[in-house]
Formats: C-alpha cells, structure tokens, sequence
C-alpha cells in the first residue's frame, strides 16, 4: 500500500529563540512526508521552481519519496519566512513570495491515479479538489486546510469536505469554520458538514478525534525543548495518515494507534529546526518513544 500527498514544497526560513535558518527545505507536503515516509511509501504532488535546489531533490529522493509528480517550472519557489515568539504556539508570518505556487494545477502520473490512499495537505481548496477528480476509487482521503482558506474560500473547502473521510484541523481553523468556541461542539459541527472523522490538533495540549461511533483525546508527547514548530501538524498528519494506509483499515483501534504515531513524529519534527530532526529518526527511536508515552498517558 501507498499513498499520495498533495501540497507545497517551499523554501522556509524562519527565527524562534533558538535561532534562525534560512531558506530551508519545507512546506506541507514535504512535512507530510516525512512523518508518512516511516510507515509507507509516498508520491509527491507538488510545484517548485527553476531555482529549487538539488539537493533537496537528491534528499527527498534518497528518503524514498516518489517525485514522479513533482512539477519543476520556470520561476521562483514557494517561499515563506515566519518567526515564532512567546509559547511558540503560533507563528508571525513575517513574508511570502508564492512564486510558480500561484499558477500551480497538479498533474498526477496515470499509475499513480490508482492509488487509493490520499492526502490533501494545505493548499487551495480548489487544487485540492481538481487533483482529488483525477484519482480512481480512493480508499482513505484525508484533508487538511488553513484560515486562510477558510475565509477566503470557505464555500470551495465546505464542498470538498463532503467527499473525504478524514478532516484535520487546529483548534483556531476548527473554532473558524464553525463559529463554535467549544472543541467538542466544533467537532459535531464538523461532521455534519461531511468528513466522517474529525481530527482537531490542540498544538502542546494533545488532538481529540471525534467521529460517529467514540471520541478519543491523546496529550502532546512532553518535549523538554521545543526548537522549531513548523510542520509539525503536518508531520502529524504524515505519521497519522502513513499508520493508517499500512492498517489497511481504519477503525476504532487503528485510530487510536494511528493518533499515537503521529504525535510521536510531531514531537520529533519540533526538536530540529525544518527536517533537521525528522530526516534522521530510526524505528528504534521511535517505538521507544511511543513506549514512554503509553507509560504516561495510561491509569
């Protein structure tokens, strides 16, 4: 089994008080990746431009990614620059430079339109719906989204979330798209809209899943020092959505295992600035760090 991920490949350079980098490689779907690539294979939907380093190519290659749908166009890259203060809970958007990003429509390789498990991670509700036409017989499509996208093109997003099964959402795009304060009446909201599981991530107090038949929290893995937050969700979203396509059924306790993994991979990706921490993990990391969270997240 595999899976396809559609979102931004960027340059990310960002400053928190643990310094700055620049020009990193990052962007959702790379962040996805990262956290999916652990558990199953990965093809890669997405634009860069001319100016796109190779290295990072050579990289995501190497990782075992699938660029076979990698759009390289003349022009500039998706770039952003952000900078995290206080709790680093939120990041201060300081500039972005969309670049080839603003003309991009997907283009998916015939075999890989076959493939059954998807995930639609930040980008326009509008891309994300066109490359979703051109799958055949999804088994597992999850989407992820941003306020910018929920108040600018709310009506597109509320229509493609009738037709995925997963919906990922912070608690501030939650509150956003439904006007509700609490997560749980965020939640119901949510699936009446369509998805029929509801992920809401809470950043360092945990994520809560709420769909027809239970509803289950998890606490964030206590991280001692948090180095960067970018891509995190995303990098929930891969190991969460990477578990799932290797279950090959989703259900109450594939859920539940799936939730666990992408919290562990979340709180690798924060401990590095960009990919510095993810790139590296082993499956003895990570298993030892998912025996430590079951010992602290269990009475």
């Amino acid at each position: 089994m595999s899976i396809i991920v559609l979102g931004t490949t960027a340059l990310d350079t960002v400053k928190t008080p643990a310094g700055k980098r620049k020009e990193m490689l990052g962007g959702s779907a790379v962040h996805f990746s990262m956290g999916a690539s652990f558990f199953t294979q990965v093809n890669l939907v997405a634009i860069v431009g001319r100016d796109f380093p190779k290295k990072h190519i050579e990289f995501l290659t190497k990782k075992g990614i699938n660029l076979t749908s990698l759009i390289i166009e003349h022009g500039k890259t998706f770039r952003w620059e952000g900078e995290y203060r206080g709790d680093l809970n939120a990041a201060l958007t300081l500039s972005t430079e969309l670049g080839v990003l603003s003309a991009f429509r997907p283009k998916v390789a015939e075999h890989q339109r076959h493939i059954e498990n998807i995930f639609l991670a930040n980008v326009d509700p509008d891309i994300q719906r066109h490359l979703l036409s051109m799958m055949h017989k999804p088994r597992l499509v999850g989407l992820d989204s941003m306020n910018y996208w929920i108040d600018h093109k709310r009506r597109s997003l509320m229509r493609l979330m009738k037709h995925v099964h997963i919906f990922v959402a912070n608690d501030a795009e939650a509150r956003s798209l439904t006007g509700q304060t609490n997560l749980i009446k965020c939640a119901k909201a949510l699936r009446k809209i369509g998805a029929p599981i509801v992920v809401i991530k809470k950043g360092e107090h945990g994520v809560l899943v709420y769909c027809d038949d239970f509803i289950f929290c998890l606490p964030a893995y206590p991280v001692e020092k948090i180095v960067d937050p970018t891509g995190a969700g995303d990098t929930f979203a891969g190991g969460f959505m990477g578990y799932l396509t290797r279950a090959k059924k989703v259900n109450a306790g594939s859920l539940k295992k799936a939730i666990s993994y992408g919290t562990i991979m979340a709180s690798f990706n924060v401990e590095g600035f960009g990919l510095e921490r993810t790139c590296g993990i082993t499956k003895k990391e990570v298993e030892n760090r998912l025996g430590q969270f079951k010992k602290i997240t269990t009475f």
